[in-house]
């Protein structure tokens, strides 16, 4: 064969190499075309109302406010330091939240209004003894974890009275409201609702000194769905301050003024001291003329400090900070 066919055949080659990459090409961007058509594929309806990161923050933004008023005011009720912190919020069936209940543990259930419907409160007894030793007028001694007498009882559920008024005062942009019901024994809380149920579960964690428990509240689905839309829907939409209204609410927040008070710590006085009192009387307090008072703002222990005089006016002098 001469040079000018083998050229013939050489250009024949390549131009077959050509064709090949075209229709290579084309079967790729068919192949592309039907992988970008929607994929049908199959719906689980297990998986239906999960909750997603938006709602999370959501909920998370709501119960945060429930946890720092909790702090404060059963703080304030119970004159003692007093933290509340959300652990976790989850959905779950309801046997799986039952399974997580201890054996001995304050369990109630918890009406919620319009929707008439009934939620699980379920406290932790390793925080009973504290909260009803310091309502009883003492220290808030711990204990070990036991049942209830029935006077123990009743004081626990004035404690989960205050819970659900807490709950009230958080829950009300989403139009709800929380009402004590009763306790319940261990063998009735699958009475409640199914235990298939899917429910909203919140945990939180209480300390106090001495002592630390949880709190942890299950929602049936009709509370967790109706409150899930209603937070997308406006809580988590809510449009941000300018910084000229911010700069004047805070201008305003500081001229409010706030209770205070320098106090010493309770003492127990015998009866028949009391019975004497007179006007002018020196009362002797069981304590040492070294203690030191507490300056309280809006109930809270802030400062250790001892009370001086400043020309005619009395004051405080602060010794140091009392840590949360």
């Amino acid at each position: 064969m001469d040079n000018q066919g083998s050229r013939k055949v050489e250009k024949s080659l390549k131009q077959d190499e050509i064709d090949a990459l075209f229709q290579a090409a084309r079967a790729r961007s068919k192949a592309a075309s039907q992988d970008a058509r929607p994929r049908v594929q199959p719906y689980s309806f297990a998986n239906s109302g999960q909750i997603s990161n938006e709602q999370l923050r959501a909920i998370s933004l709501l119960n945060d406010i429930f946890a720092r008023n909790l702090t404060h005011n059963l703080g304030v009720w119970l004159r003692s330091r007093f933290r509340v912190n959300l652990v976790s919020a989850e959905q779950m069936p309801f046997n799986e939240f039952m399974m997580r209940i201890p054996d001995l543990a304050y369990v109630s259930s918890v009406r919620l209004e319009p929707l008439r419907a009934l939620s699980v409160l379920q406290l932790d007894l390793s925080l009973a003894p504290p909260m009803i030793d310091l309502l009883l007028g003492g220290e808030g001694r711990a204990d070990q974890v036991r049942e209830l007498t029935d006077i123990e009882e009743s004081i626990l559920t004035s404690v989960a009275e205050v819970i659900c008024r807490e709950l009230s005062t958080a829950w009300q942009p989403v139009g709800l409201s929380f009402s004590f019901e009763r306790r319940q024994l261990h063998t009735q809380i699958a009475r409640i609702m199914p235990v298939s149920e899917k429910t909203l579960c919140l945990s939180f964690e209480i300390q106090m000194p001495g002592a630390s428990g949880m709190l942890n509240l299950a929602f049936p689905a009709v509370v967790s769905n109706t409150v899930l839309r209603r937070l997308t829907g406006d809580w988590s939409h809510q449009h941000r301050h300018s910084p000229e209204t911010r700069q004047r609410m805070q201008e305003r927040v500081r001229r409010i003024k706030v209770g205070a008070s320098l106090q010493l710590p309770p003492v127990r006085l015998q009866g028949r001291q009391l019975e004497s009192l007179y006007e002018g009387q020196v009362l002797r307090l069981p304590l040492m003329s070294s203690h030191l008072a507490e300056l309280r703002i809006a109930g809270v222990p802030v400062f250790t400090a001892q009370v001086v005089q400043v020309e005619e006016r009395m004051a405080a002098h602060l010794a140091r900070s009392i840590a949360e």
